[in-house]
């Protein structure tokens, strides 16, 4: 059966609910070994899904486990998901933006994918910081300070977890259809009233044009009607990295400056206005200028940082305890000119190299290192002049200045 089930989509064939089904919760319980649903995934990305498989798989991954009802509490729940990026900490700036102008936020992320940091695992990054809140913990926390930021739940998609880490490791990330029903369901399931996606596009990101970005998109809009939930998606570009920062604890200090108003005006602090303000407009109903003259003034007046403090307080974390490797080494520019573009994708294999993510299931993340732009698009450097600034803590990697930096 299982074989049979595998080699029908080999071929392309539509597969039934009732297949579905039985191979994958065949592999939750033990049944289909790895390098058996290592091929089925691997058959899906070369030969897709058909809508209403789509549909049938997020619902199996919904049915895998529990799903939470915040109905009472009040406002709109607005949730935000990211498919991904290099230096992408937009949920540690977006998320207490949103939650300061009154809009419950009940964020539960996941960890690494391929060359992406999860937000987990730079939570993590903050010493102290309770990653695995229960229901009744989640419940309470909403309703006190009206922000949450946890990981996914023992008890929620069960599913996805076990996918989601075999596809890391399988070259399976690629792949509309189960990028689809892994975000959709898990959105559904944390209780969300309405959704947002940012759907990255680039060297760094698991789709590399609009087209797949749109498709992916519309795909999500279609699966939230199902179930009676708005969606709305942005798509953003992941040509270069997000900001300065890639890496676990750095991501968090840079994220902390951007809520400071250190930092007012580059890709991620422009990408994180535009998501809050679409997340406000959601959440309050009203337009989004409307929502982004709330959203800046919720950064120029502190009241969004003041909002992160607190959320890492009440989840046992230490602000001021962020792990950040002593250890540095410099990448210098070998010429004249002007920056005209960073490679996201060898920034993100360069944080890898460094340990900031894992090759392997079993690898154990450093959060500690990465690396820390010191230059971005646009700018003027000489001969000798810092480019990047790596945070290490083992052997640094053989570096190509010339694939990651193009000087003109």
């Amino acid at each position: 059966m299982i074989l049979d089930i595998i080699d029908k989509k080999r071929v392309g064939k539509e597969l039934s609910y009732k297949e579905l089904d039985y191979l994958f919760n065949g592999y939750l319980n033990g049944d289909v070994c790895d390098y058996q649903m290592s091929s089925f995934l691997m058959a899906v990305c070369i030969n897709g899904m058909t809508d209403e498989e789509v549909f049938a798989l997020t619902k199996i991954f919904i049915d895998s486990g529990d799903s939470l009802d915040f109905s009472s509490i009040p406002g709109i729940k607005v949730d935000k998901h990211s498919t991904g990026g290099i230096g992408d900490k937009t949920t540690f700036v977006v998320a207490p933006i949103v939650a300061s102008l009154g809009i419950p936020v009940i964020k539960m992320s996941g960890r690494g994918l391929g060359y992406t940091g999860g937000t987990i695992d730079k939570l993590e990054s903050i010493k102290g910081y309770k990653v695995d809140l229960s229901e009744k913990e989640i419940m309470k926390q909403v309703k006190d300070i009206n922000f949450v930021l946890t990981g996914q739940s023992h008890d929620l998609v069960p599913m996805d977890k076990v996918i989601y880490a075999l596809r890391d490791v399988t070259a399976t990330v690629k792949s509309i259809p189960l990028i689809a029903s892994s975000i959709m369901s898990k959105k559904i399931a944390s209780g969300a009233d309405k959704i947002l996606i940012d759907i990255k596009v680039g060297n760094g990101a698991f789709l590399s044009n609009k087209e797949e970005a749109k498709k992916l998109g519309d795909l999500m809009v279609r699966i939230g009607n199902i179930y009676g939930r708005e969606v709305r998606y942005v798509i953003s570009d992941m040509n270069t990295p997000l900001g300065y920062s890639v890496g676990n604890g750095l991501e968090v200090i840079e994220a902390l400056d951007v809520l400071k108003g250190k930092e007012t005006s580059n890709n991620f602090v422009n990408l994180c206005i535009d998501l809050s303000s679409e997340m406000v407009s959601m959440g309050l109903n009203i337009s989004k200028d409307e929502a982004r003259k709330l959203v800046v003034k919720s950064i120029e007046d502190k009241t969004a940082y003041n909002k992160f403090l607190e959320l890492v307080s009440y989840q046992g974390g230490d602000i001021n305890n962020i792990s950040i490797s002593n250890k540095k080494c410099i990448i210098k520019s070998n010429k004249n000119g002007e920056i005209t573009k960073i490679n996201a994708l060898e920034i993100g294999k360069l944080a890898l190299e460094l340990g900031a993510g894992k090759k392997n299931i079993k690898d154990k993340i450093d959060y500690g290192v990465g690396v820390r732009l010191n230059k971005l698009i646009g700018e003027k450097v000489k001969k000798g002049d810092t480019l990047a600034t790596l945070y290490v803590n083992n052997k640094v990697p053989n570096i190509d200045i010339d694939k990651i930096f193009t000087i003109c």
